[in-house]
């Protein structure tokens, strides 16, 4: 039992899960890399995408903190994964809706800026990054709680960072931008695989409905593995592009995703499958440093 006094630095720290920001940077880097090769990369507009993506990151991970803990899905009892400040009792609930608040403010005022870059259709982006920031765990039909967690992280772990970034950059979409924002989606989405392999018992007596809760841990596990594996495939494409590096260099990152399933598989169950969690975040970076580096190198 870790001990921690409630509302402190490091409870906020805690509860803000530094190791879960790769998957918030991540698409920025690989989006960024792409301007670059396509001679169109800024350093100042990067900077502030990866700042409200981080800040944005925290923000959820506070929500879901506070509203798994309201709803009773969080509980001392069973929970396997990382320990959560609310039900720790590390941050009150009222200290946490102010957290919410300071950070989601933060964010927007500096996202705000990236309308000078990019013009104001950006504001719609960032409103829809907060309001499904909040429509993933709570509302009237939390959308995690029926098994579309999956999509939404397709959505605003790819295209959004990795497009966004791209975009306030080079003041353009192209197919290159849509299959690097599927392959940081998928690979990123493996995050949240595991997370609900690991709490497939606990999600199904709260009644939540994920796609692992729906069809059973063995389709959890292939998931897992299929999300790698065609991450990779499409960064094949590249190749026919002509970006020789940007197709081959994430291919070695199916050495560690196979061999990190397996162990997945191995364990099946229990606060072991943290180790796998762990693992899987050190992948996505790989994948997000080949694919990033592989633009960089096909320039």
């Amino acid at each position: 039992m870790v001990n921690v006094q409630t509302n402190s630095i490091r409870a906020w720290i805690l509860a803000a899960r530094p190791k879960t920001l790769s998957g918030a940077i991540v698409p920025v880097i690989i989006g960024a890399s792409l301007a670059y090769l396509h001679d169109s990369f800024q350093l100042i507009p990067t900077l502030i995408c990866i700042a409200f993506a981080g800040l944005m990151q925290i923000a959820a991970n506070f929500i879901n903190d506070l509203y798994d803990y309201l709803k009773g899905t969080d509980r001392k009892e069973d929970r396997l994964g990382p320990d959560r400040a609310c039900t720790q009792g590390w941050i009150t609930p009222n200290a946490m809706k102010k957290g919410i608040a300071v950070v989601i403010i933060i964010a927007c005022a500096i996202g705000s800026t990236l309308i000078y870059y990019g013009g104001w259709t950006l504001i719609l982006i960032g409103i829809l990054c907060v309001i499904f920031a909040f429509a993933y765990t709570t509302g009237p039909y939390p959308l995690s709680y029926h098994g579309y967690g999956d999509i939404l992280v397709l959505l605003f772990f790819g295209f959004v960072p990795v497009g966004g970034t791209y975009y306030v950059q080079a003041l353009d979409w192209n197919m290159d931008v849509t299959m690097a924002s599927i392959v940081c989606g998928l690979i990123i989405d493996t995050l949240l695989v595991v997370n609900n392999y690991r709490d497939y018992i606990a999600d199904f007596r709260s009644g939540k409905k994920t796609l692992i809760v729906r069809f059973g841990k063995d389709f959890g596990a292939y998931l897992y593995l299929g999300l790698g594996l065609v991450a990779s495939v499409i960064s094949l494409t590249f190749v026919y592009k002509g970006y020789i590096f940007a197709g081959i260099l994430p291919q070695f990152y199916l050495i560690p995703h196979i061999k990190t399933y397996a162990e997945m598989k191995k364990i099946y169950e229990g606060k072991k499958l943290n180790l796998i969690l762990g693992k899987t975040s050190q992948n996505i970076l790989l994948m997000g440093f080949l694919l990033s580096l592989g633009f960089i190198l096909s320039r």
